[in-house]
């Protein structure tokens, strides 16, 4: 829809694969829906890798989107989880799971291209070049301010969902700063990947290797001081650091693509109190990368979010009952989701002897009792709905 309300039922503030989502999620609703996109189109060209759990896959499916993406992602079918220097370890296998695939691996650029290109026919009104610049949330009617074509104009809604990923607008802090980067890119290995994922715990930090097409997408968990290092690195230098760190599981690491990293932070949103305002994906919460939680919490945000629009009357839309149903829903997936990464991090990424023993222990007992393994892979596919 090319014409720009004054007013509508829900404005969704952030353009990205979450606010576009949450758009798809509600087509069809009768209700009127404005998304807001600072960014002249709805488009990325970003390369990196994304993990979408096979919970994921479903709420795709059932936006009509995964088909379009199938093509372009590569199944997960086994995840191996390991410690450097220690004993233990454990396979998680999607057999065992009863599913096709504990996950996909898919391009960001990807993924968002397949869920961009439905939100023409979504029935909402798309504003592209929309810089938010305040949001005045409140009972039956908020207000969101936006820059356009070097404008000033406003925006009514009875409910304002902020999925801005970047944290743009106020109200977000950082509880933890993890002190690292994440070094991201892609690398080809001597052994076929046969579909198989590794996380692999060392003093500094997670390496997680996910299968992409023919290579593995790397995300090297790395101390902040030791970053623009290994950014600097010349590419066999690179690649035997990687080597020496990562170990000989999959044969020899012969190339790497591009380079970058990005720092390692909790960031959660203060707890909200004003009626009228929702936030959800990194406009909520932005979690460590290890067990590859972020966007798949946040696109189950917006799963529960939907359902609970649709099930509202139009005039409860945003009013204080609406939040607490909503916020109570969401909590135990939110807060288990935060806490697992969070202790994984704190538990793993270090070379404490004590914990040593205790981490093999662990690893050794999740791989030989099924049903802890099940349990654990349902939690990554599907949050708080696993237990």
């Amino acid at each position: 829809m090319s014409q720009h309300p004054d007013h509508v039922d829900i404005a969704i503030v952030g353009g990205g694969p979450v606010g576009a989502a949450l758009a798809l999620a509600l087509e069809g609703s009768g209700l009127a829906i404005a998304l807001l996109e600072a960014r002249s189109e709805f488009a990325s060209r970003d390369p990196r890798a994304i993990a979408l759990s096979h919970g994921s896959r479903l709420i795709l499916e059932r936006l009509a989107v995964w088909d379009r993406l199938a093509a372009k992602a590569t199944a997960i079918e086994t995840i191996h989880v390991s410690q450097q220097g220690g004993f233990g370890r454990a396979r998680l296998t999607a057999r065992e799971a009863g599913v096709p695939a504990l996950g996909y691996t898919v391009a960001y650029g990807d993924l968002y291209q397949s869920l961009a290109s439905s939100l023409p026919d979504s029935g909402a009104h798309l504003i592209t070049g929309a810089q938010a610049t305040a949001v005045r949330p409140a009972a039956g009617c908020g207000l969101v301010a936006f820059e356009l074509a070097g404008q000033q104009r406003h925006l009514s809604a009875r409910l304002i969902v902020l999925a801005e990923g970047g944290r743009s607008l106020p109200g977000v802090q950082t509880v933890k700063d993890y002190g690292a980067s994440a070094l991201v890119c892609t690398v080809r290995t001597s052994r076929a990947h046969g579909q198989v994922a590794y996380e692999r715990f060392t003093p500094e930090g997670p390496i997680a290797l996910l299968p992409l097409h023919d290579d593995y997408a790397l995300v090297w968990t790395t101390p902040a001081d030791r970053v623009q290092k290994r950014l600097a690195l010349d590419e066999a230098a690179f690649l035997n650091e990687l080597q020496r760190t990562f170990g000989e599981r999959q044969g020899r690491f012969l190339a790497a693509g591009a380079r970058t990293a990005y720092p390692l932070r909790l960031v959660m949103a203060a707890p909200e109190g004003r009626a009228g305002l929702v936030r959800i994906g990194n406009a909520a919460q932005t979690l460590h990368p290890v067990a590859g939680q972020g966007l798949n919490l946040g696109l189950r945000d917006v799963w529960k979010l939907a359902e609970h629009i649709l099930d509202t009357p139009r005039q409860a839309l945003g009013d204080s009952a609406f939040l607490s149903r909503h916020h109570t829903r969401r909590r135990a997936d939110v807060s288990g989701g935060i806490l697992m990464t969070d202790l994984l991090v704190e538990v793993f990424a270090n070379d404490l002897p004590i914990l040593d023993a205790a981490r093999g222990l662990a690893l050794t007992l999740m791989d030989s009792v099924p049903a802890l393994k099940r349990l654990f892979a349902r939690k990554m596919m599907f949050g708080a709905q696993a237990w």
